[in-house]
């Protein structure tokens, strides 16, 4: 671009408003004419486009009576308004409008008129309607309203001038500070050249003041339009004025600014500029919606013109920016420059300048250019155009790179940072580059997104009804995805056409984020994983809308070029990991940003997508569900040739009902599709390719956004839909590095699968199932459901009721019954596909920090028949002490000898060898020993790898691959005692040496049982009736769950359960015996854990009295994790949308704004503080066992390892509980609460402020 371009460019600049194209001024003589046309006593009205004054088309008619007359006069008065403010701003505001054709009528004195062409009669009391922008026509006249409204358009001119001086005043001051400061400052605009910047410093003070006082009194216009247009909504008879619900505003302002972004990277991503800049323009021209645009918005539009090299639209948006009262950041700076680099058509002089002034103008706004190479997120070539635009001025600049080396502010782990002599970091068990070749299998699995596999039900003999099934469902398929093919094309060109100025947000980019058959694909494989009682449509609509953002994402990544960067890095990364190279003295963390350091060149991995916001996911959804439902047709004769043929959808859109409102939308297949589908047993299953565990080990979590698989988006902290604060929490924290750490240990464990074990499983499940070994049974052995007439008077109306109510339970069994059995399916499956390969489980966690393996059905987490066919990749030895573990870790699955010390656990052992050698060779025909344990499935893969070892030459020196378990007992009544120092309830749960090992649901069983007998000696009826029925399996569960909260009500609930499946204990004393139980379960608990009840107490109360004060509870865990409870105040609405309608909750947006769940609040506020400690236990012993050179996993408080290192494990698992316990934790907790929620204006304005400081000030100082 020539000087004199860029010369010319800024004369335009100056001369035109940035709105040039889409506003025309409005002159004072067009307002008279408009005011003398209501004078004459004619009618206006609006066609075509219309005058956009907070976008609503006016339409009146004055009919001649004495109250048309007076209205007629105040709205002469409120023009008068209006014409007054236009004459005021006419010199410096150019209004948003357009053109409008106006046409003049005559109002017939009989009292009739038209209106669009239509006849209309009008009585004193018609009233006006305000029609929707776009529509026209008159539909009467204003409703009679009284004087008020005069009053207060008198009191606005008032306030109006004193709003006026006090500008005035203000604008005296600022010119003053401009002059005394613009010798040396110049204006942030001026990037373009010579000609450029002295046309800016010239005008700046006078442009920047005339600027700042035009949005200041456009703001005052628009506030007033909304307050008249206000009064005329409640004038008019139909307008119903809409209440935001509290807190909603900010909500709303941050859902609208990401939908933008989103929005405008869709249309990009699919090439259609124009409507991203259009778009972009019509949210800057109203101030009302220029207040959700932020500079990111703006930096998307410039990253588009810096790609294409034209700096007048980057210095266009600059201006922008400047108009909207925003400042420019890194990423503004960063594309001027990369325009600047790739613009090979200017002189170099002006170019040299313009980067000079850029450059400038960042050291005045306190940013480096090292900042833009640190925090900048890369795409393609960006970051080299960059380096080229900086090495034009600086030849010799190379960039500093931030290398993350800060240390870990927590103390319980700086030693493990700074102190690495000792540290054993372990290899896989696999070469480099058999490493190097399981990535690349999974990058084309991630690739796909979704991955076909074989059905474990495969197996069985094809029927021919089956057979026939298997067509006519593959035939309907074909002709399905034609059909929706076709009307997603249809749909698609209909929202083409939609006026790409409109600033409403619009689906149309996101419909072509990926090819048509791709969509149709997805809607497919949605109707095959229906179940037959359906799916609730904010889940699928929310799964839809998920798969399409998922391979949005992956061909983003192909897009930018980071899935080559992607492959040389982690093949790099593997020489930390693979067996034949070098051993490092660094983690897996701390290695992949050296190489990204290395190789910084290119795209940046990390960042480069933009999140949609939960609601446009949902939207999108709705839109493919509506398709589906109005377009998938079944004929009805299909399976029955008898019936008359006519199609009949094969999806419907039902609705739940509580009492008289309506709860929820359900999508359900029409049971046609359902018994096709049954009973084809199609051989093929097909699952999004994060479903299926790892080829290759994870990419190391590195930061908030990035880690887990190679390209599918994963969250490193699980929320609840449209939860956005944890997000914003975890990004503000500076040093995550122990929760990144211990989470990359636990991803980079290998497994493989039992293949014995599994196909006994698979033989089971594909014959009849097990309910007593937890293998589900088919549908074919589900109740039948009874049918009967209601309207049969044969019946009494008990015998309908109880018809009604069997009808229920057999429909409910059969929906447990079919969700069990897929479930299962699902995992078997994928055990199957996976039998003979070595695969990882990434990890993420959720919001109180506890750790979760992301595949969601397959994993160790699982219940006994997943763990059961799971074991390590890597074997070790034995060693002399690992049959023995293997041998008391079988005892314990059994669920015998709780009470009994390890060694008489092992000996006892010792006696059942026949039994655990029986158990192993004859699995489903010997004695069957194993299936009486508490675990069957673990405790049968336990004696088969007893009996390998036993008969090997050598036990000590057999490979085992088995994961030997330690649980913590009752950990949750353990963390409690630790933190109230009770000796007692210390002891009970193993805190305390102890000869043998303690059993805290024994002891209270123990204890419950005394107070029984001394209730029983008093004549107690129900106490003499429990005796010889409290045992420990009775009180387990309350006790258990007691420390997380469960209430008395729940309590009494549990007991009444084990209560009843006690075949010999009356049932007519069920509901005595459990209100019985659970009051003396609690005071046992009282009298065993002093301390327990009453930081549970503390812990309740402070969250109650929090969010009684308007706030969520928050905390930070001794690691550093930020947490903060998402539990909000919703209610279910109905959302609307030219789709589809449909009940969600309103918890579509959760944000610091919401007003809190007070009851959950505090209800969960204990049990969530001290998951938090459990998961920060676990992550400090998987650190030290990962520096050990052991291999680890957890179940939350249950480790695993190899039977050779569990002695080593148990002795980092007691160091690190000591180290947690060392730490002032409840002093340090309450020292935040009285930080974050008694300290500042908003807080301590409060009248609860001092109870909130006395009490978060009372804590058991003795016992911190």
């Amino acid at each position: 671009m020539s000087l004199l371009r860029v010369c010319a460019f800024a004369k335009l600049l100056s001369r035109r408003s940035v709105i040039e194209k889409c506003a025309v001024r409005v002159s004072f003589a067009d307002c008279c004419q408009l005011c003398a046309s209501v004078r004459g006593g004619t009618v206006r009205w609006i066609s075509g486009t219309s005058l956009q004054l907070q976008n609503i088309n006016v339409s009146s008619r004055i009919p001649k009576t004495d109250e048309a007359k007076k209205r007629a006069l105040r709205q002469f008065q409120l023009l008068d308004v209006l014409e007054a403010r236009i004459q005021q701003l006419q010199s410096d505001v150019v209004l948003d409008v357009q053109h409008a054709k106006v046409q003049f009528m005559k109002a017939p004195s009989h009292g009739r008129g038209t209106s669009s062409g239509k006849g209309h009669r009008s009585t004193p009391q018609e009233k006006t309607d305000i029609p929707k922008s776009g529509q026209t026509g008159d539909k009467g006249s204003f409703k009679s309203q009284p004087r008020r409204w005069i009053e207060k358009l008198t009191q606005e001119k008032k306030n109006k001038l004193k709003k006026q001086q006090h500008l005035q005043q203000k604008m005296q001051i600022c010119v003053k500070e401009k002059l005394q400061t613009s010798s040396s400052k110049g204006t942030k605009s001026s990037l373009m050249s010579t000609g450029t910047t002295h046309k800016t410093i010239s005008t700046g003070v006078k442009k920047t003041t005339a600027a700042a006082a035009t949005a200041m009194e456009l703001a005052e216009v628009e506030e007033l339009e909304k307050r008249l247009n206000q009064q005329v909504s409640h004038w008019t008879l139909s307008s119903k004025p809409e209440r935001m619900q509290e807190g909603s505003v900010g909500n709303a302002c941050q859902d609208i600014s990401l939908s933008i972004c989103s929005y405008l990277e869709a249309c990009i991503f699919v090439g259609d500029i124009e409507r991203a800049h259009n778009f972009l323009l019509s949210q800057h021209r109203v101030m009302s919606r220029r207040k959700h645009l932020n500079t990111g918005v703006y930096n998307i539009m410039m990253r588009v013109w810096a790609k294409k090299g034209t700096l007048n639209q980057i210095g266009r948006m600059f201006i922008l920016l400047e108009e909207a009262g925003l400042k420019p950041n890194r990423g503004s700076y960063f594309a001027a420059l990369e325009c600047m680099g790739r613009n090979p058509n200017c002189s170099p002089k002006t170019v040299r300048f313009c980067i000079s002034r850029c450059l400038s103008q960042m050291e005045e706004d306190g940013l480096s250019v090292d900042d833009l190479f640190n925090q900048c997120v890369f795409r393609q070539d960006e970051r080299d155009m960059l380096l080229k635009a900086i090495r034009i001025v600086k030849p010799e600049y190379q960039p500093r790179l931030n290398m993350h080396t800060s240390k870990c502010s927590s103390l319980l782990v700086q030693d493990f940072y700074s102190e690495r002599a000792d540290h054993i970091y372990p290899k896989l068990d696999f070469t480099q580059e058999d490493l190097q070749e399981r990535f690349k299998r999974q990058l084309s699995v991630e690739q796909a997104c979704t991955i076909t596999i074989d059905s474990v039900e495969a197996a069985k003999p094809v029927t021919e009804n089956m057979a026939k099934m298997r067509e006519l469902l593959a035939e309907q398929r074909i002709q399905w995805q034609k059909i929706l093919l076709q009307a997603l094309r249809e749909s698609k060109m209909i929202l083409a056409k939609s006026n790409t100025r409109d600033y409403r947000l619009n689906l149309y980019p996101y419909l072509c984020l990926l090819e048509d058959k791709e969509y149709v694909d997805i809607m497919i494989q949605s109707v095959a994983n229906l179940p037959p009682s359906g799916e609730s449509l904010k889940i699928l609509a929310r799964d839809l809308g998920n798969r399409v953002f998922t391979k949005y994402c992956v061909r983003q990544k192909h897009q930018n070029q980071t899935v080559e960067k992607l492959g040389s890095i982690y093949n790099a990364y593997t020489d930390l990991l693979a067996k034949d190279t070098k051993v490092y003295d660094v983690l897996p963390r701390e290695q992949w940003w050296k190489l990204e350091m290395e190789q910084s060149s290119g795209p940046t991995l990390q960042g480069g997508e933009t999140s949609w916001p939960y609601i446009v996911t949902l939207e999108l959804g709705t839109y493919m569900v509506d398709m589906m439902v109005k377009n998938l047709k079944i004929n009805s004769d299909i399976l029955n040739p008898a019936y008359d043929r006519k199609l009949i959808p094969i999806l419907y859109h039902m609705y739940t009902f509580r009492s008289t409102r309506q709860v929820r939308g359900i999508i359900e297949p029409h049971p046609i599709l359902t018994q096709m589908q049954q009973e084809a047993m199609e051989t093929k299953l097909t699952f999004d390719s994060y479903v299926m565990p790892m080829l290759c080990p994870p990419v190391p979590w590195t930061s908030v956004k990035f880690g887990a698989y190679l390209l599918t988006p994963t969250k490193l902290m699980r929320t609840v839909d449209g939860a956005t604060q944890h997000e914003e929490l975890l990004e503000k924290c500076q040093n995550l590095h122990a929760i990144y750490d211990s989470l990359n240990q636990l991803g980079n464990c290998a497994w493989k699968i039992n293949k014995p074990l599994l196909d006994i499983i698979i033989s089971i499940f594909n014959d009849r199932g097990s309910d007593k070994l937890d293998i589900p049974p088919p549908l074919s052995e589900a109740p039948k459901i009874p049918h009967f007439n209601p309207q049969d008077h044969s019946y009494t109306a008990s015998e309908k009721a109880h018809m009604k109510r069997q009808v229920i339970n057999a429909k409910k069994k059969c929906s447990e019954m079919h969700s069990l059995r897929m479930d299962a399916l699902y995992k078997l499956s994928i055990a199957n596909h996976m039998r003979d390969e070595i695969f990882w489980f990434p990890h993420n966690m959720d919001f109180r920090g506890r750790t979760y393996p992301c595949p969601p059905y397959f994993n160790h987490l699982g219940s006994d028949v997943t763990r059961a066919i799971l074991v390590f990749a890597e074997g070790k030895l034995l060693g002399p002490k690992g049959l023995d573990w293997l041998k008391i870790h079988l005892v314990n699955l059994t669920g015998l000898k709780k009470r009994s010390s390890l060694q008489g656990r092992l000996e006892y052992a010792n006696t059942i060898m026949e039994d655990i050698l029986d158990s192993a060779d004859n699995p489903l025909n010997g004695r069957k020993w194993w299936m009486n344990a508490d675990e069957p499935w673990q405790a049968l893969a336990c004696c088969m790898e007893i009996a390998n070892a036993v008969r090997s030459p050598d036990p000590a020196q057999f490979i085992s691959h088995f994961p030997v378990h330690q649980d913590g007992s009752c950990n949750g009544l353990q963390h409690y005692a630790a933190l109230g120092r009770d000796v007692i309830g210390a002891t009970s749960v193993n805190l305390m040496p102890c000869d043998v090992p303690q059993d805290v649901y024994s002891g209270v069983a123990q204890q419950v049982e005394e107070l029984r007998a001394r209730d029983a000696e008093s004549g107690l009826k129900i106490a003499q009736v429990l005796e010889g029925f409290i045992s420990r399996k009775v009180v387990k569960q309350t006790v258990m769950t007691v420390v997380y909260g469960v209430t008395r009500y729940g309590g009494r609930l549990q007991i009444e359960k084990r209560l009843k499946e006690i075949d010999e204990f009356p049932k007519e004393f069920v509901w005595d015996a459990s209100h019985y139980l659970v009051r003396q379960v609690f005071n046992a608990l009282k009298e065993m854990f002093t301390g327990t009840r009453e930081i549970q107490d503390w812990l309740t109360e402070s969250a109650r009295l929090i969010s009684k004060s308007g706030h969520t509870v928050q905390w930070v865990t001794p690691l550093g994790l930020p947490i903060i409870q998402p539990y909000h105040r919703t209610r279910n609405q109905v959302v609307k949308n030219n789709y589809i309608r449909y009940y969600m909750s309103a918890l579509c947006s959760l944000s610091f704004h919401r007003r809190p769940d007070t009851v959950k609040q505090k209800n969960a506020f204990p049990p969530n503080f001290i998951h938090s400690l459990d998961s920060t236990h676990m992550m400090l012993t998987s650190l030290h066992c990962y520096s050990s050179g052991l291999t680890f996993v957890s179940v939350h408080d249950c480790f695993w390892t190899h039977a050779l290192t569990v002695d080593t494990m148990n002795k980092v698992c007691r160091e690190q509980f000591v180290a947690l316990h060392s730490q002032p934790i409840l002093q340090e907790l309450s020292n935040f609460l009285l930080y974050k929620y008694c300290t500042g204006v908003l807080m301590c304005q409060r009248r609860g402020d001092v109870e909130l400081q006395r009490h978060f000030g009372f804590l058991y100082s003795s016992k911190c």
